[in-house]
């Protein structure tokens, strides 16, 4: 079970930091990655992590804005997101699978929160 929080509302330029909180199963044996859908947009990846946080994978778009994180000891995935702009609108989804992880495709991942919502105006 995956249970995304943290999302709301902020102005340009601000910062938010998400959360996904585990249960259920090993965590630190799971790849991990944060996925988001704006209005009218396809889902896409934005950032992905290994399985003991040693490699991570970040969209274009988002590079050196968003910092993706793990704590395997909470069984929880961060995501720290900074000079947010608006068109970074958009449901927050976390994403979870065995091995081997699949960076930011979202196919390879089983596991999938229900989402929560950031709005940057």
């Amino acid at each position: 079970q995956l249970v995304e929080s943290g999302g709301g509302s902020v102005q340009a330029g601000g910062s938010l930091r998400v959360s996904c909180a585990t249960s259920g199963y090993i965590y630190n044996s799971y790849c991990t990655a944060w996925f988001r859908q704006g209005p009218g947009k396809e889902r896409e990846g934005v950032a992905a992590i290994s399985t003991e946080g040693g490699s991570t994978f970040y969209a274009d778009s988002v590079k050196g804005r968003f910092t993706i994180s793990r704590d395997n000891a909470k069984n929880t995935l961060y995501l720290h997101m900074n000079d947010l702009k608006p068109e970074d609108t958009a449901m927050y989804y976390c994403a979870s699978s065995l091995p081997p992880c699949s960076k930011l495709v979202a196919s390879g991942y089983k596991y999938w929160g229900q989402g929560t919502q950031v709005t940057v105006s």
